[in-house]
C-alpha cells in the first residue's frame, strides 16, 4: 500500500494507529483562543499529524479575556483593563506545550499579539480596536497568506454561529471562508461540532464537588454530522494531556492537579472510558469520543469517510 494514497477512504481512520497513510497532505486549522484547538479539534490534530500528515493551527488571539480556573494565576487576569494583563502571555505557553503534545506546528495569525481577544459580544474589550471582531480585511488577507503558503488540503474551523456563538470564533469561521475565497477556494472546509444524542448520553453521573449539571440543551450540539474522527486510546489520550495543558482554561476531572491549579476533581462518565472537564464556569462536560464534522465548503465526501477523502495529492 502506499504512503501517500491518493484518496483516502477508509471511514475508521484511527483503527491502525500507526498508519503513515496521509503523508504529503496538508491541514490547517483556524482557531480563535489558545485551547479551542484542543477542545474542539484534538482528536483530529492528533490523528491526521500520527497519519503523517502537515498540520498547523493558526490561533488567532491570545485569549487575553479568558478567566482563570485555580488561585495560582488569578493576578494574570485582565479584570477589563485594570489587572496586570498578562494573562495572553502565559497562554502562549499553555498553547505551546499543547501543540506539541498534538504533534502539529503552530502560529499566530498576523504574529503573536495583533489581533486581541474581544471577550463576549458588548464588553469593553470588543471596542478595542485591536480586537478580532474589529479586524476588518486585514485579518483575511493575513490569513489569505497563510493559505497561499501553506496551500491546505484541508481546513478546520467552526460553523457560522462559532459553535457556541462567541464573537471571536464567529470572526474566525467569517475570516476562514473570506480568506479561502479570496485565493480561489480550498479544496474542502470542515466545522468542528458535538452530536448532540453522543454529549448527553455521557454527561457525568457522578460530577465533582462544585460543579454543575448542564441543563438539557445548554451544551452547544448539532443533531447531525457529516463525519467524524473516531478517537482510538492514543489519540484520546493525546486530547486530553492536550487540553490539560490550557490549566488555566480547563478542569480535568481525573483527580489530577497542577502549579496552576492544586485542586484535584473527581468526575465518572456512564461509559468509564470518556473523561469530564469544566471551563470556569464549573458545568461538567464529557469529551466524547468521536469528534464530528460538517462540510462547510468545498468538495464533498461521503457519510462517516476519512476527512481527507477524495482529495487528491
Amino acid at each position: 500500500m502506499s504512503n501517500a494514497p491518493q484518496n483516502p477512504s477508509n471511514p475508521r481512520p484511527n483503527a491502525h494507529a500507526d498508519r503513515r497513510d496521509l503523508t504529503g497532505y496538508r491541514v490547517v486549522a483556524v482557531h480563535a483562543h489558545p485551547d479551542d484547538e484542543s477542545i474542539s479539534t484534538g482528536g483530529a490534530l492528533a490523528d491526521l499529524s500520527r497519519r503523517g500528515a502537515d498540520v498547523l493551527v493558526v490561533t488567532c488571539t491570545l485569549g487575553e479575556e479568558g478567566e482563570v480556573i485555580g488561585e495560582t494565576y488569578q493576578g494574570l487576569v485582565d479584570d477589563q483593563g485594570r489587572g496586570a494583563n498578562q494573562l495572553g502571555g502565559f497562554r502562549i505557553h499553555e498553547l505551546a506545550r499543547a501543540l506539541d503534545i498534538l504533534g502539529v506546528r503552530g502560529e499566530f495569525l498576523g504574529g503573536a499579539g495583533q489581533y486581541r481577544d474581544s471577550g463576549m459580544a458588548g464588553s469593553l474589550a470588543s471596542r478595542n480596536a485591536r480586537a478580532l471582531v474589529n479586524s476588518g480585511q486585514r485579518a483575511i488577507d493575513d490569513l489569505a497568506a497563510v493559505f497561499e503558503r501553506e496551500r491546505p488540503h484541508l481546513v478546520l474551523t467552526y460553523d457560522p454561529n462559532g459553535g457556541y456563538g462567541h464573537p471571536d470564533h464567529i470572526r474566525a469561521h467569517e475570516i476562514t471562508h473570506a480568506a479561502a475565497d479570496q485565493i480561489g477556494g480550498l479544496p474542502r472546509i470542515l466545522w468542528a461540532a458535538r452530536l448532540r444524542s453522543e454529549l448527553e448520553a455521557e454527561i457525568a453521573d457522578v460530577v465533582p464537588a462544585g460543579w454543575t449539571r448542564p441543563a438539557p440543551g445548554e451544551l452547544d450540539a448539532v443533531d447531525t454530522s457529516d463525519t467524524w474522527v473516531e478517537m482510538n486510546d492514543t489519540v484520546y489520550a493525546a486530547k486530553i494531556d492536550a487540553m490539560r495543558a490550557h490549566a488555566t482554561q480547563i478542569w480535568i476531572a481525573d483527580g489530577s492537579t497542577s502549579t496552576t491549579n492544586p485542586h484535584a476533581a473527581f468526575g465518572r462518565a456512564p461509559s468509564a472510558d470518556v473523561t469530564t472537564y469544566a471551563l470556569s464556569n464549573l458545568i461538567a462536560q464529557p469529551v466524547i469520543r468521536r469528534e464530528h464534522y460538517q462540510l462547510g465548503a468545498g468538495q464533498p465526501l461521503d457519510h462517516g469517510a476519512d476527512l481527507l477523502s477524495g482529495i487528491a495529492l
